[in-house]
């Protein structure tokens, strides 16, 4: 039988988390590309992959617990989808999503298990 400690889920997490942070980063960028690049309107390409960003970040986010960030997830994913596509999307249409990819950001720097943050 096999006696070494076994790890906490604490240490689990961070371990998952870790491994998972890249791909975060990756989404954030992707969706703040898409925001810097509203001004112009967005390619439909630009909205796919901003709406896939946001749907894979919205499902990540959550599987650690952070919902207020799954919440700003869906809800820029949504500022993606139809009918705002498969046409242009006009910066008009984007008023407010810069700043919520800020929060968004933010809850995306820690683990579910870890202490609040205040922001």
């Amino acid at each position: 039988m096999d006696s070494a400690p076994q790890p906490s889920m604490a240490e689990a997490l961070d371990r998952m988390w870790s491994r998972f942070l890249p791909q975060i980063e990756e989404r954030l960028a992707v969706l703040d590309a898409a925001a810097a690049a509203a001004g112009n309107g967005l390619t439909p390409d630009q909205l796919s992959q901003a709406r896939e960003a946001a749907h894979k970040l919205a499902g990540v986010l959550g599987t650690f617990g952070l919902a207020s960030g799954t919440v700003l997830a869906r809800q820029i994913e949504a500022l993606y989808s139809p009918p705002n596509s498969p046409g242009l999307l006009l910066p008009s249409q984007l008023i407010g999503l810069p700043p919520n990819c800020v929060p968004l950001s933010r809850t995306a720097t820690r683990p579910a298990h870890s202490p609040p943050v205040t922001l």
